[in-house]
């Protein structure tokens, strides 16, 4: 739609429609994107001198970087317009009302608007792409068609007979008509993705396009001129490589191949396992698989080859080749990144590191089941991968400031090995103190007030210390502070000075005052 900024996976869209040499009107109709906007993004992709092959190996986010997302001025006049047909349509079926009043009309709300003879011609255009009406020819590779049975089937629990109905997923290559179909939970997104990923793989290739209908998991919003496709699918689509055309709301002849396939489904498939009762979905995926390859290898009508033989001739070889990995379902959120360098994700509430120069700053997080990347700015700043370890912490190093990560190495054999390195009663000591707490990190800050002692009044005071100490069969940071500190380190058991005189002062009172 001109004027507006688009999203990187519609830009990939239009690179991929374009590098399969569509015209530009083309890619605008199929896409609900202004032609100019069409243009002037294509203009833009052309000035970087990269090849469209090189900006689809690029991820979203260094695509709109490299772009910087630029500010497009928009056609709003013809946009204006073409709005106002839909009420102009309905308004001249009322009496008295031609195009020259509504062109008046037009004409008020919008003064630098189009002439009355370019208004009447572009209306002519709009009426004649409702009207048209067109043959289609299946190129081998070209399209799959993607719908869902009207009717379910269903599994039954085997101890208390409860039934659960299935979906039923369908989906046929234009050219040969050669399908895949798969019984399914729901008509969710990650079912539905989840279906068509085992289609292609089935098919042992990628159409150069995917033509679902009008479902909530494949089009956000259902629109003649604008459908907005869901964006969980566009990146799937990306992806492996291909487009997505939605078929047109309420067009049957859009989609007439799939309802084809359908109506068969109904007599090859579910007519042969209408007796039998399933009790899960993997067997009865089984049998669906059993009827369908059946299907799949029977002769047409009036063709004396089967959708098999056709395929395997003329369209095996036209689809692209599967991408390496399966597709993730990726989930964003944003999150603010703590004082201790980590982000916290959900559900587990487990804890990823991230750079500690980003600490306070917002960040974007894209993550599937088996990773995480965290981006700031456009910007891949962290990539780890999934934990699903309740409240537990994944952190990298180098991540940490230096103080930091020298906490991040504590634990009893780190304060053993330091307080070695005094002295073995030091060492005797500290394990003492370990070995007196339920949890070892409890004594990790008296071990260090202790053991730092050694750099600040020297190891001879420090051992000294620890000695009158262990002879008090006292142990923690306090008492090693006092004696330090009143200097009693210094001074050789049994020369302390002992008092047994009674102090005399006359502000004491004496015995006889309690009596």
């Amino acid at each position: 739609m001109a004027g507006t900024t688009i999203t990187m996976s519609n830009l990939k869209q239009i690179i991929r429609h374009r590098d399969n040499g569509m015209a530009l009107q083309t890619i605008s109709k199929t896409l609900g994107i202004a032609r100019n906007t069409v243009k002037k993004y294509l203009q833009l992709v052309d000035s970087k001198g990269l090849t469209y092959g090189e900006l689809l190996c690029k991820s979203d986010e260094e695509l709109d970087a490299l772009l910087n997302d630029p500010d497009q001025k928009s056609e709003q006049r013809y946009q204006d317009l073409q709005s106002f047909f839909p009420f102009m349509e309905s308004e001249l079926k009322r009496t008295g009302v031609n195009r020259w009043v509504l062109w008046g009309e037009y004409r008020q709300k919008h003064p630098d608007g189009y002439s009355y003879s370019q208004f009447c011609d572009n209306y002519r255009q709009w009426r004649m792409g409702l009207s048209a009406s067109m043959r289609f020819e299946h190129l081998a590779g070209d399209k799959l068609y993607i719908d869902f049975t009207g009717d379910r089937l269903f599994i039954a629990d085997p101890v208390t007979g409860e039934v659960t109905h299935m979906e039923v997923f369908v989906a046929t290559l234009g050219h040969s008509q050669y399908s895949y179909v798969e019984a399914i939970p729901s008509q969710r997104k990650e079912d539905f993705i989840a279906a068509t990923e085992n289609a292609l793989h089935y098919f042992g290739g990628v159409p150069r396009a995917l033509v679902p209908d009008n479902l909530k998991s494949a089009v956000t919003k259902a629109d003649k001129y604008e459908p907005v496709i869901n964006p969980d699918f566009l990146d799937f689509a990306n992806h492996y490589g291909c487009v997505v055309f939605p078929a047109r709301s309420r067009k049957p002849q859009d989609k007439a191949l799939v309802e084809k396939t359908v109506a068969i489904v109904y007599s090859r498939i579910y007519a042969p396992i209408r007796n039998r009762v399933y009790h899960d979905i993997r067997t009865l995926n089984e049998d669906i698989r059993h009827h369908l390859n059946t299907h799949n290898c029977t002769p047409f009508q009036k063709r004396p080859e089967s959708r098999k033989e056709l395929f395997d001739r003329e369209e095996r070889n036209a689809l692209a080749p599967l991408p390496s990995e399966r597709y993730e379902l990726k989930q964003f959120k944003y999150a603010t990144v703590t004082k201790t360098s980590h982000i916290c994700l959900n559900p587990e509430k487990h804890y990823y590191s991230i750079p500690y120069r980003y600490i306070g700053k917002k960040v974007r997080i894209v993550y599937s089941a088996s990773y995480v990347s965290v981006f700031f700015d456009g910007e891949r700043i962290a990539f780890h991968k999934r934990s699903l370890k309740e409240r537990g912490y994944t952190t990298v190093q180098d991540h940490m400031p230096s103080a930091h990560r020298f906490v991040s190495d504590w634990n009893p054999d780190f304060f053993l090995k330091w307080a070695k390195g005094i002295h073995p009663e030091v060492r005797h000591y500290i394990q003492v103190i370990l070995d007196s707490y339920p949890y070892p990190e409890q004594a990790y800050k008296s071990c260090l007030g202790i053991l730092g002692y050694d750099k600040k009044v020297g190891r001879e005071r420090l051992v000294g210390a620890v000695r009158r100490a262990s002879h008090y069969n006292t142990y923690n940071y306090s008492v090693i502070t006092r004696i330090l500190r009143s200097g009693m380190d210094t001074i050789p058991f049994g020369t302390e000075k002992q008092n047994d005189n009674p102090v005399q002062h006359e502000n004491i009172r004496g015995a006889e005052s309690f009596r």
